[in-house]
């Protein structure tokens, strides 16, 4: 279930979610945060994204970013999946695509996914990083959506 969006401070620019990870459905994300013609368009690329996904078999999606806050007109979504179990030969290319911040991944799917277990920005994986709030640098939370990873040896 998502929780109530919180105010963390004079810095940060808009109410996000709650420290912590928030286990939550897609349905349930599409209920609370796909509310603009602006944000539905995004959530339309968000669901091709974890089609791709559960195509190559994986099983856990991490959505952060001003989609999942109470900003009015969010650039786009962020977040980063569990590598384990995931066929790479499967996986659709562009998500592997870092070049020209993100580019590639932005036109196709509307946002940027990482790899929740490398370590990126201020040698933190991603899953750690997406959960400090940018502004202030102070705790926040992200939503953690179980997929359905297609089988083994089953075409998607």
């Amino acid at each position: 279930m998502i929780p109530p969006l919180i105010n963390i401070g004079m810095t940060s620019p808009w109410p996000v979610l709650p420290p912590g990870i928030h286990d939550a459905t897609i349905d349930e994300v599409r209920a609370r945060f796909a509310t603009t013609p602006h944000r539905k368009h995004l959530f339309e690329g968000l669901l091709r994204a974890i089609s791709a996904l559960e195509a190559a078999g994986c099983g856990m999606l991490y959505l952060d970013g001003s989609f999942v806050s109470d900003k009015s007109h969010p650039s786009d979504f962020d977040g980063c999946w569990d590598i384990t179990g995931v066929d790479p030969h499967k996986l659709d290319p562009t998500l592997l695509d870092f070049k020209g911040k993100r580019e590639a991944q932005k036109k196709k799917y509307f946002g940027e996914l990482f790899f929740a277990q490398v370590r990126g920005v201020g040698g933190f994986d991603f899953l750690s990083y997406f959960q400090i709030e940018k502004f202030s640098g102070a705790p926040k939370g992200i939503l953690r959506i179980k997929l359905s990873p297609k089988k083994k040896g089953v075409s998607p």
